[in-house]
């Protein structure tokens, strides 16, 4: 699995943090997503299409 994030698209909602704080985190400065593993264990699958379905600004891709 892959996954890949557009910080220009990100709205700053959080709501991947909170479906995947594993996986994502958010900047301090401006609560922009950082990504914190790019390529996680297929275990991480569902947890990471949750967060990219619930992202309002569509920001995140995951490439099974």
């Amino acid at each position: 699995m892959r996954i890949a994030i557009d910080e220009d698209k990100c709205c700053a909602a959080g709501q991947c943090v909170l479906a995947a704080d594993d996986l994502f985190d958010q900047r301090d400065e401006d609560g922009v997503v950082v990504l914190l593993d790019a390529t996680p264990p297929a275990g991480a699958l569902e947890r990471a299409r949750e967060a990219a379905a619930l992202c309002p600004a569509a920001a995140i891709d995951v490439h099974a």
